[in-house]
């Protein structure tokens, strides 16, 4: 009987810590914006408005070297949510779902989860497409969540009034609208409003919460209402240029990846000026709608119980090397912004030159959640001691994938190599010289040593990406199989309603 009630005792006193050590955990809140490159006010360039980001940097801690694993939207996504370099994934191509080929991945909410938290998913994180699968759930891992929420807002059913370069197609093509009605008739606006929603149901819970909040904007089409379009005179939006015979100097597939959609190349001013009119607007909405939810974790008195992360899950090109688009191996396609705020934190409002890869999310915020240490498949670094230190770092240099070109980030310089390329297959960039990233110096005599020691960094650093990781199943990609269709999707029962355990509010 004695041995009964100490072990009753022992029982109890375990669960006590247990729920102890859940409450101490943070909440974590990461937003992530779609499409969003550096040029933002957040970053320096006035130009473009973004006061609630400006902000969140005073409050927090700004990677001014951070980039992409991969510069596509579902590419990405499913690298850094599992942990996984996007060869290991499976998901090279954009349609592709993770799970059908690293079926045993443990994505960081679900890491999260096994350890205490509570998981949710309101808006864009994993693929769909934008804007036809607003509304469903798209790409989503349903393993991962608790609650998700997939708004639909009015943008959606009001597509007949966007403008495109491409007629009648929207959501790889430029394109823009100017929305009425309400912020919060807005698809974003939506996910602002139910990422509260989320904030304010489980503010008493005696679980921390991680919360990923997913925002369709800047996107294509660039959508906003008429009072963000009014901060901008179009008029003086600076206009990049290109030197004349430029792409003679690129490899072919380099020069390929900024001229592939023959529509966003080289546009007439006018209408150059139009389209990034519309995208200036459309960050400013999505500014504004971040500085809603910050400031409803205000309200709520979690923040100083909650690690704050704001990212996008890869750039975008506006007029630069004369491209409207992403999927590029230059740094206004492959590098990202990223601000990190946390409780306790030892500096706030610096900035750090710390090279960051967007694996290197899942453990950062593992040990920034207090979690034990991911498994051991789980690759990147963690970055949770930069925020103490902006000096620190835990990596040389960042690598970005694309398709068969992989280009190498170091503090001074960018190196990208293509294979199976003939002519000339590396284009190396000086970024202290030219951060532009416009003169390749492949022929350059003054750069004869330094560019065979970025080729041996480079293919010294490839093989981590493409060696199947011990201790995790890998089905390879059958290269005779197409990316999942829409229509294969909603049969497959991951492009519906959204989960009905939590119905987003109506839009009217």
């Amino acid at each position: 009987m004695r041995i009964h009630l100490l072990l009753l005792l022992l029982l109890l006193a375990v669960t006590i810590a247990a729920s102890s050590h859940a409450a101490e955990r943070p909440n974590v809140l990461f937003i992530i914006a779609d499409d969003l490159n550096c040029n933002i006010g957040a970053y320096g360039y006035p130009m473009v408005q973004t006061p609630h980001l400006n902000q969140l940097t005073k409050e927090g801690l700004l990677f001014q070297n951070a980039y992409t694993n991969y510069p596509s939207c579902g590419q990405s996504p499913a690298s850094f949510m599992t942990g996984l370099y996007p060869q290991l994934t499976g998901v090279t191509q954009l349609r592709r779902l993770f799970r059908d080929h690293v079926p045993d991945a443990v994505t960081m909410a679900q890491h999260c989860q096994r350890h205490g938290y509570t998981t949710g998913r309101v808006g864009k994180i994993y693929h769909p497409d934008v804007p036809l699968e607003k509304g469903s759930n798209g790409h989503d891992d349903p393993a991962s969540w608790d609650v998700r929420v997939s708004p639909l807002g009015r943008d959606r059913i009001e597509e007949d009034k966007i403008l495109s370069v491409t007629p009648g197609k929207f959501g790889a093509s430029l394109s823009w609208y100017e929305a009425e009605g309400a912020d919060e008739k807005q698809t974003d606006g939506m996910v602002a409003t139910e990422s509260i929603r989320v904030l304010e149901h489980f503010s008493d819970s005696d679980e921390p919460v991680l919360l990923v909040v997913g925002f369709y904007r800047p996107h294509t089409p660039f959508i906003a209402p008429k009072k963000y379009l009014n901060l901008y005179d179009p008029t003086e939006i600076a206009m990049p240029r290109v030197p004349t015979g430029y792409l003679d100097a690129l490899p072919t597939p380099a020069a390929k990846s900024i001229r592939k959609r023959e529509a966003d190349v080289d546009l007439d001013e006018a209408t150059a000026r139009k389209a990034m009119h519309a995208c200036y607007a459309s960050i400013s909405f999505v500014d504004t709608l971040v500085g809603r939810v910050l400031a409803a974790v205000d309200a709520l008195g979690l923040r100083e119980k909650t690690v704050v992360l704001f990212t996008s899950d890869h750039g975008y090109h506006m007029a630069e090397h004369g491209y409207y688009q992403k999927g590029t191996l230059f740094g206004d396609s492959d590098r990202v912004p990223l601000i990190l705020s946390a409780a306790g934190m030892s500096i706030r409002g610096q900035m750090t030159d710390a090279i960051m890869e967007m694996i290197d999310f899942y453990r950062t915020l593992s040990d920034l959640a207090d979690v034990p240490d991911p498994e051991p498949f789980v690759l990147g670094e963690s970055f949770a001691a930069v925020l103490d230190n902006a000096k620190l770092s835990a990596r040389p240099g960042a690598i970005t994938q694309l398709v068969n070109g992989y280009s190498l980030r170091t503090p001074r310089y960018r190196y990208t190599q293509w294979r199976g390329t003939a002519g000339l297959p590396n284009e190396p960039y000086d970024r202290l010289s030219d951060p532009s990233e416009i003169v390749n110096l492949v022929n350059d005599p003054a750069y004869a040593d330094v560019i065979p020691a970025l080729r041996d960094r480079l293919n010294a650093r490839i093989p981590k990406g493409t060696t199947p990781v011990d201790g995790l199943k890998f089905i390879p990609p059958d290269p005779r199989s197409r990316p999942y269709a829409r229509t294969q999707l909603a049969a497959a029962g991951l492009a519906g309603e959204t989960q009905a355990t939590w119905a987003p509010a109506p839009v009217c």
